[in-house]
């Protein structure tokens, strides 16, 4: 061994290189393979390559590469194999490897095994299912699937992935904060709108909601800004402090809010001491709205006295059929044997807006099969459907609600401003003095049902003055509720290019204005673009231009995302699950924004399933 020692080559300073620059690069040894013999191999560390033993596997500092201080070292730790042969040391030293291999194997099993429960916790939350969901059925079955396509050594890889219960609320807490985290990070320090309602799930628990709608790049982005439980009344000033404490422990202000939405209750809308008072003393240059679909049912509730008697015999119809499992049974073997559509009643509920014009035209469709099971039973009822005038009415209101549930489709949405919205109640207006017009001179060709019925029955129609009360009484409650505006106002957002600025432009917004109209490459971008896109990149070069066409559409103009949120919340806290902490689930389940699992997975220590 000393002989090998003392053997090795020395190495030799090239000609013309100072004494300095020799002794700085004799200081930097590399690994020889014959140091495998002093029971040593090599490994690196960070960017240097150490000793390391293949005994005890200790890696030694940087400077330890030297024959003498490996020799030591095997002398003093370990004696017993000072004098063992080479092949000795080979052998361990493949032992090593191997035993590092299977470390490196194991760890990246347990890694991969973390992201994907990450990932099946995601699509768990997507469906607003059960957690146990992935530990009984999307496991076994995954199982199954791999077992049966490739080999059952593979499948049992998928074992170690942990998807039990708590491991699956937990997972769904870490994206939940992780998608909130990336939200506040792109509203912070920039404009925003909120729109807010409360309502009762299914365990009694009232719930605010609230959805944010702020610039992110190039277009407007809207998205869940959270789900809280009110402990208490639901007063203005509760709401408020649930609202107020979110900012600031999100560290948004309230300057930055330009518009809330919310709908006509007065906790929400009063002026005094509503939460839109609340909310104006903080910020007063806001801009509140009503929600546009909420006033629009408000204005459908509006009945004259004889169609409010035809609602009211209808729903109680429905109600005779709906809420007796055994006449219902009845019904609807009539329905089927009769050749009917449909085979069944539905529902009325004065909390959907879509409920009246859905009910009234099942009824008006399934009417001859309503009567014949209604004489069958007696019912007082029945000499309704019997009655021609009756049935013009209820053909009448079919239609009529039918047209005001397409004006409340086309204003559902996300993405919805008020320059669009104000366009659709315009013309809807506009139709109405059509009908109403129409209808005082004895044509009803805009109502399919109700001319269907007199051509077919060759009646008379005997309802047109109630036709026209009501028509004009529409008319007059959509003037209430849809205050008369000047209509060219958003003409210059809609379409710059065809449009006169509006006359309480400044100087320099004329400026900006005719630089942006004579901009033919801008006019090309309006084509292309959406709405809130092309205004967002004309702020960028005019800001004073930009940012008054922005404060326009900015701003929510329905309720319509917390709407979509009560139906999720009623799809995911089930009574089966009625102490969820709905906001993380929520959150997950309706968000636009992916969770980093990359992030999530280095800030936790991966575990296989056991």
């Amino acid at each position: 061994m000393d002989t090998f020692v003392t053997a090795l080559p020395a190495k030799r300073k090239p000609d013309g290189e100072s004494s300095d620059v020799a002794t700085s690069k004799a200081k930097t040894r590399k690994y020889d393979e014959a140091y495998l013999a002093l029971g040593f191999t090599s490994t690196t560390v960070g960017k240097e390559e150490r000793p390391q033993c293949v005994v005890c596997l200790k890696i030694l500092a940087c400077d330890s590469l030297k024959p003498n201080k490996l020799k030591r070292h095997l002398e003093t730790t370990h004696p017993e194999h000072k004098d063992k042969p080479v092949e000795f040391f080979r052998k361990k030293l493949a032992h090593c490897r191997a035993q590092q291999s299977r470390f490196t194997k194991a760890a990246s099993l347990s890694v991969n095994a973390q992201l994907a429960s990450y990932k099946v916790a995601y699509r768990v939350a997507q469906c607003k299912k059960p957690h146990t969901i992935a530990e009984e059925l999307i496991l076994p079955s995954a199982i199954d699937m791999v077992s049966t396509m490739i080999d059952e050594a593979t499948a049992s890889k998928l074992k170690v992935i942990p998807l039990s219960n708590n491991t699956i609320a937990r997972r769904i807490y870490d994206m939940s904060k992780d998608i909130e985290e990336q939200l506040n990070d792109k509203i912070r320090d920039r404009r925003f709108a909120l729109q807010m309602d409360e309502a009762t799930d299914s365990n009694k628990d009232c719930l605010l909601i609230t959805y944010v709608r702020f610039i992110d790049v190039d277009d407007l982005r809207e998205d869940l800004l959270f789900c809280k439980q009110v402990t208490s009344r639901a007063t203005a000033d509760e709401l408020f402090k649930i609202i107020d404490t979110y900012l600031r422990e999100a560290d948004l202000k309230w300057e930055d809010c330009v518009g809330i939405c919310t709908d006509g209750a007065q906790a929400m809308a009063g002026r005094k001491g509503g939460l839109q008072a609340l909310i104006k003393r903080v910020t007063p240059n806001v801009q509140w709205t009503h929600c546009m679909i909420h006033r629009e049912a408000l204005v459908s509730k509006q009945l004259s006295p004889d169609l409010h008697d035809v609602m009211t015999d209808v729903i109680t119809t429905v109600n005779y059929i709906k809420t007796r499992p055994v006449k219902a049974r009845i019904f609807s073997a009539l329905c089927e044997e009769m050749g009917s559509d449909h085979t069944a009643v539905l529902f009325h509920s004065e909390s959907r807006w879509l409920s009246r014009g859905k009910v009234l035209s099942r009824v008006f469709e399934l009417r001859d099969e309503i009567r014949i099971f209604l004489e069958g039973e007696e019912n007082e009822l029945a000499p309704k459907f019997n009655n021609n005038k009756f049935v013009m009415k209820l053909a009448y209101l079919s239609d009529m609600f039918q047209k005001l549930n397409e004006l409340n489709l086309q204003m559902q949405g996300s993405n919805t401003h008020l320059p669009h919205l104000a366009d659709k109640i315009t013309s809807f207006t506009r139709k109405l003095e059509m009908w109403e017009q129409q209808v005082t001179e004895g044509n009803i060709d805009s109502f399919e049902k109700l001319k269907s019925f007199i051509e077919v029955n060759k009646l008379q129609n005997t309802v047109i003055p109630c036709m026209k009360a009501h028509i004009s009484a529409l008319q007059k409650h959509f003037q209430r509720y849809f205050p008369v505006q000047d209509p060219t106002q958003y003409d210059w957002i809609r379409d710059p290019f065809s449009a006169t600025p509006p006359a309480e432009f400044s100087t320099t917004e004329n400026e900006q204005f005719i630089d942006v109209t004579s901009d033919s490459t801008m006019r090309l971008e309006f084509k292309s673009k959406t709405l809130a896109a092309f205004w967002i990149g004309v702020e960028k070069e005019f800001p004073l231009l930009g940012k008054r066409a922005l404060a326009t559409l900015l701003p929510f103009a329905t309720s319509y995302l917390c709407e979509i949120g009560f139906s999720a919340v009623a799809s995911i806290k089930t009574k089966y699950r009625s102490k969820l902490d709905i906001e993380n689930e929520l959150r997950v389940a309706v968000s636009q924004l992916q969770p980093r699992f990359e992030k999530i997975c280095i800030m936790k220590q991966a575990h296989t399933s056991h």
